[in-house]
């Protein structure tokens, strides 16, 4: 066991202490062929919540399990104890495994990623980059997260460029619905389409990959936010066909906070300027992006540890648990005609984030009824006439968890 999981996953340049402590807590998990409740049982004891915390609120900011923890605090030590020689020197080959091991997750080559801080930095690095004119046109649906218009906002807008707000519909039947919303919004002018993968107001999966080709048959660029489909939703970014996408490691990837991926399609890459400049700018590999000289490397080599942490789950097998989880808390919801759901509930629609209202009741008096009265962490969302509960699925939640929110959501709505 010792050669067939840690020592594999690139962890095994640790020390001895903390490979074989981190051995101990994942074994039980690496030895498990069945994806059944006794695995998530497991799953759920790596990570390490307050007493009594019920946590749906991954799409703000996700946990980390004791692999990831232990491994980043391992890096830390291992760094203090001799900084110049593993910030400059020593861990060149581990940082690139990094960058392996996120290509091969987003099915694209390594040279089309670079290691980040978060989305923000990504989608602020494309806005930035592009050389856009006085009656250019940028597309941006209603349901972006800031993240994703602010950039475009302050780099872009005040040159001239106009910036295009679509209206999506909220609950949409079919994908044709927003597609035509897009194709409706595009026009001679139109230079780049900015959108959101997954949207963080109730969950709504956007149909990027055929957006992407309506855009490539036009010159238009694609840039995606995919803050909340990294490390929840299986996909090749190669097969999204997108231009740039960016992501964060620390919601649904559990990676340490702060540390994200950026993408950019190799054809494109000539686009973009870094934001911060130092030796060795001169780079023409997608590192120029990334370069910041001094760095947290603790963090980012966390990074890798959760991702060799979502190949333990087996990324389908981490969707399916989503959508099981999903299925069980929409099978509660729809049973009472006291809640509104919000978010499209077809599979190919949503995953593990779901917006229910509580009719007739103010969302935000309900959310902190919930975190007082019952522990129960969520969101409440005000825009877009939502005035709902967004709750957010994982792999550390249980069905258990799951009912146990639905009889506090009974008392609320009563």
């Amino acid at each position: 066991m010792r050669q067939s999981f840690l020592a594999t996953t690139g962890l095994a340049f640790l020390s001895d202490r903390i490979h074989t402590k981190l051995l101990a807590s994942q074994e039980g998990l690496a030895g498990m062929k069945d994806r059944d409740e006794k695995f998530w049982r497991l799953v759920q004891k790596t990570f390490q919540f307050e007493s009594g915390l019920r946590y749906f609120n991954n799409a703000s900011l996700g946990p980390s399990p004791d692999l990831v923890v232990g491994a980043t605090n391992e890096f830390r030590r291992q760094l203090d104890a001799f900084p110049s020689k593993y910030m400059w020197y020593e861990w060149k080959d581990e940082k690139e495994e990094v960058r392996k091991k996120m290509a091969a997750m987003l099915g694209v080559d390594p040279e089309e990623i670079a290691l980040t801080h978060n989305t923000t930095e990504g989608m602020n690095l494309v806005a930035s980059s592009l050389e856009l004119e006085a009656g250019d046109e940028v597309i941006l649906s209603d349901h972006e997260h800031h993240t994703g218009t602010i950039p475009w906002k302050y780099h872009q807008e005040r040159k001239g460029v106009r910036l295009v707000r679509p209206k999506l519909p909220l609950v949409p039947n079919d994908k044709s619905e927003i597609i035509e919303v897009y194709r409706q919004a595009l026009t001679p002018r139109t230079k780049v389409v900015s959108m959101v993968h997954m949207t963080n107001t109730n969950g709504m999966i956007l149909p990027v990959k055929e957006i992407s080709e309506m855009c490539r048959e036009r010159g238009i660029l694609v840039a995606v936010d995919g803050a909340q489909s990294v490390g929840m939703l299986p996909f090749s970014l190669h097969e999204l066909g997108c231009d740039f996408f960016a992501g964060s490691g620390h919601k649904w990837l559990f990676s340490p906070k702060g540390m994200g991926v950026f993408y950019a399609r190799k054809a494109s890459q000539h686009l973009l300027k870094p934001m911060i400049v130092c030796g060795g700018y001169e780079d023409e590999s997608i590192r120029r992006l990334e370069n910041y000289n001094t760095r947290n490397l603790p963090e980012l080599l966390g990074m890798g540890a959760a991702l060799d942490f979502q190949d333990l789950l087996g990324h389908a097998h981490r969707f399916d648990r989503i959508l099981a989880l999903k299925a069980h808390l929409l099978q509660g919801l729809k049973e009472d005609d006291r809640f509104l759901i919000k978010t499209p509930i077809g599979d190919d629609f949503s995953a593990g984030i779901i917006t229910v209202e509580l009719k007739g009741k103010p969302v935000k008096a309900i959310q902190q009824s919930l975190i007082e009265d019952y522990r129960i962490d969520c969101r409440p969302m005000t825009t877009h006439g939502l005035n709902g509960l967004r709750l957010s699925l994982s792999v550390f939640n249980s069905k258990e968890d799951i009912d146990y929110l639905l009889a506090s959501l009974d008392v609320l709505a009563a």
